[in-house]
């Protein structure tokens, strides 16, 4: 069922640890990672990760601030949306 399904991207210059760490937040609250694409872009890191937070320990809102304050531990910026929002903002 889509209502538990997100989207994370995840976009800054490429480091070190930067799958590893939003990758640590989500096992830490029982986020599923269903799917995950990464690439380099002339050395600028891109991620796109669709995730089940059914079994989640946190609300939707509460996981997005730790992962947005996650992404500026490792100094990358980080959005959250619901998948349903998601695919709506991309079919136009």
């Amino acid at each position: 069922m889509d209502d538990y399904k997100i989207i994370i991207t995840v976009s800054g210059a490429d480091r070190f640890g930067i799958v590893s760490g939003i990758s640590t937040v989500l096992a830490k609250h029982k986020v599923n990672i269903e799917d995950i694409k990464q690439t380099l872009m002339q050395g600028h890191f891109v991620m796109f990760m669709l995730c089940d937070i059914k079994e989640a320990t946190v609300n939707f809102k509460d996981l997005k601030n730790v992962l947005i304050e996650e992404g500026n531990k490792l100094e990358v910026e980080v959005w959250v949306q619901k998948k349903g929002i998601f695919e709506k903002m991309h079919t136009v």
